[in-house]
């Protein structure tokens, strides 16, 4: 009866027991629950490793671009400046080659000039006609020149006047004889000379001119003066 007793004894109470119980049982869920806690941090902390690492990553690929981009910002500099250069080059040599040109073209008109006057001179020298003589004159200073009005005189049979036989600006019949001994224009004549007053303008008296010869001897004088007979007797010139 005893020994019955004393195994009721070893067995803990219900109390006891519930308690024990509920002690595991709380151990073991706080042990679960700091479980799932440590395994959620531990991928809470992958996962930031991970995006340290992405981050990482790209300042990486961004440093490598920086460095890139330098580089192609250097090299667009140098080629701006290289276009610079170029173009300052492309404008030295248009502005050279437009005086070139404008050389080129002086020349040749100038070239275009002297061979015109040295055909009109040629026909000139050629001429065996008063009339041949007259128009190869009236040419010259028409085209070569530039006189808008002038007088071709020729001596008279008499050798005391001069007979304008040829003009332009004004009718012959109109322009009077002039004395080869008076004026500029007998001057001239008598002396062989050319008369071109310096300084002056058309309109002042510097109308030139230029005293024909042959062998040695004045034959008339073409003139871009035209004293003109009537009331006015005015000078006509360019």
């Amino acid at each position: 009866m005893t020994d019955r007793k004393g195994r009721a004894s070893d067995r803990p109470p219900d109390d006891l027991k519930k308690e024990r119980d509920a002690f595991i049982q709380q151990f073991f869920r706080k042990g679960a629950q700091l479980t799932e806690e440590l395994l959620r941090e531990n991928e809470r902390l992958r996962d930031k490793i991970a995006e340290l690492e992405a981050e990482n990553s790209k300042l990486r690929a961004h440093l490598a671009s920086d460095s890139a981009i330098r580089d192609l910002l250097r090299k667009i500099e140098e080629l701006e400046q290289e276009k610079r250069d170029l173009v300052t080059q492309s404008v030295r040599m248009v502005a050279a080659s437009d005086r070139f040109n404008t050389r080129y073209a002086d020349a040749e008109g100038e070239l275009a000039n002297l061979a015109n006057l040295y055909v009109a001179l040629s026909q000139l020298h050629s001429a065996r006609s008063v009339r041949h003589v007259l128009r190869s004159l009236k040419e010259l200073l028409a085209q070569f020149v530039g006189a808008g009005a002038f007088a071709v005189y020729f001596v008279s049979d008499e050798g005391n006047d001069l007979v304008a036989i040829a003009s332009e600006g004004a009718p012959v019949v109109e322009i009077e004889r002039i004395p080869v001994t008076g004026g500029v224009i007998g001057e001239s004549f008598s002396k062989g000379e050319i008369y071109l007053k310096e300084g002056g303008t058309c309109r002042r008296g510097a109308s030139p001119i230029l005293p024909p010869s042959s062998r040695s001897a004045s034959m008339g004088v073409p003139s871009e003066r035209l004293p003109s007979l009537g009331r006015s007797r005015k000078r006509r010139s360019l």
